[in-house]
């Protein structure tokens, strides 16, 4: 029977304590577990996560690829089709411009540039304002009796 005076630890559930620069009888040897000579080894050594020892390091062995233009336009996208639903049951008031869009959830910012293609059909008369018109979109939106304005 085991009573609580006569519990043992489960077998190497207790483990001992690394007690390192207390000679060779500790079973951590004269260098103490940190190797013969180097930066690691001396007191106070520290380095960065990033340092690699005077190798070339990650960030500038890595090709760098390409020209990225700090000008580059990225223009939201609304197509003609998302713009027939929108329109679908309700007769648009006033021009469709960013905010309207923004406010159906057709594009992510009403700050942002966007423009708009001409992927799908467009069967009501709207007035639409954006940043860029795809030539097919123009002739879309002018064939069903819109105006576009481009700001």
């Amino acid at each position: 029977m085991d009573l609580l005076s006569n519990l043992k630890y489960a077998e190497g559930s207790k483990k001992k304590r690394k007690r390192i620069g207390r000679g060779e009888g500790s079973g951590h040897g004269g260098y103490s577990t940190k190797g013969m000579n180097g930066q690691n080894q001396r007191s106070g050594a520290k380095h960065r996560a990033w340092f690699e020892g005077g190798q070339m390091p990650l960030q500038r062995r890595i090709p760098k690829v390409g020209f990225n233009s700090p000008f580059k336009v990225v223009y939201q996208v609304v197509n003609l089709s998302q713009l027939q639903k929108f329109v679908d049951g309700k007769k648009p008031e006033g021009t469709i411009d960013a905010k309207v869009l923004y406010k159906s959830g057709l594009i992510s910012s009403a700050l942002r540039p966007y423009k708009i293609l001409g992927d799908g059909d467009l069967k009501a008369k709207i007035n639409i304002v954006a940043h860029g018109f795809s030539k097919k979109a123009e002739e879309k939106i002018a064939a069903a009796g819109g105006t576009i304005t481009k700001i």
